[in-house]
């Protein structure tokens, strides 16, 4: 799933490269991704977008202040440039394009949905905050506001795993499964460990894990095309998606705990004290 610092990648990429230019053309390839219908899709053709801006995950191309092209790329989308946009026709449901946007100057881009299970979604409104999601998010963990203070404050008293507390994108935005592996390995911390009863010293640890691995990462996509990123991310990891792999740190094997849908990687001798971690349902917390 892209997160902040992808997301970022590709917001600074359509800034430079989208910016400026006039909306010609949007072809929806699959309807089920649009989950607005006032104003239509087609109130964008003939707006220039004049911002890109990242809330969260979610990216939002501004036509001026009233009309707003917002989207999520969920799980498995991802934002396909081209310099020439291809003039094939686009078949409902027959293709991964959920939408095609066609520029003045012949480029534009698809968003594109690998496998079965659609999340993508994509926003025309006049307004950011109409999209739920964003209207619901916490603060942003790079904001010059949010610091050590404002995210002791946010874990005082919380009930939740770190963990979880770091993927809610109502207590923070922007960071999800991949880089909350990072952020607590870099803050040697068991993803298991009880928000509200982390100490001084653990929550200064965790924020500059949490600034420092956001930062370079952030730093690390810059400039990058779309492309690029998602071989900048995987090569920027030190645990996750790397089960079986010695830890950069230690040395040690990284290990995984599987759930449903996805799997966090950690390593037990910088995270939990040298003890393998079970899984969820079978384990008991460990600080």
């Amino acid at each position: 799933m892209p997160e902040m610092p992808e997301v970022q990648g590709l917001v600074a990429f359509l800034g430079e490269r989208a910016v400026g230019r006039t909306i010609t053309r949007t072809s929806v390839g699959n309807i089920a991704a649009l989950k607005t219908f006032d104003p239509p899709n087609n109130a964008l053709h003939g707006a220039e977008i004049t911002a890109s801006a990242r809330h969260g995950k979610f990216i939002v191309l501004s036509c001026g202040d009233d009309l707003h092209l917002v989207f999520h790329l969920a799980k498995a989308g991802w934002l396909r440039w081209y310099e020439m946009l291809p003039t094939t026709l686009i078949k409902p449901g027959k293709s991964p394009i959920a939408l095609r946007v066609a520029l003045n100057d012949d480029s534009g881009f698809d968003l594109t949905e690998a496998g079965t299970k659609k999340s993508l979604a994509v926003y025309v409104v006049r307004d950011p905050e109409e999209v739920p999601g964003i209207a619901r998010l916490g603060p942003d963990p790079l904001e010059d506001s949010f610091d050590r203070a404002a995210f002791a404050a946010l874990l005082e008293g919380r009930r939740m795993q770190i963990k979880g507390l770091l993927r809610d994108q109502s207590v923070i935005a922007g960071i999800g499964n991949a880089y909350s592996d990072e952020i607590l390995h870099a803050a040697r911390m068991s993803p298991y460990a009880i928000a509200g009863k982390l100490d001084e010293a653990e929550v200064d640890r965790l924020f500059t894990a949490m600034r420092t691995t956001l930062t370079d990462a952030v730093a690390e996509a810059s400039g990058k095309p779309p492309a690029d990123l998602k071989d900048a991310k995987r090569r920027g990891m030190q645990v996750h998606a790397r089960r079986g792999e010695p830890c950069p740190v230690c040395g040690d094997t990284v290990r995984s705990v599987f759930f449903a849908d996805r799997s966090m990687e950690y390593c037990p001798t910088c995270q939990t004290g040298g003890k393998p971690l079970a899984d969820r349902r079978l384990s008991r917390l460990l600080k």
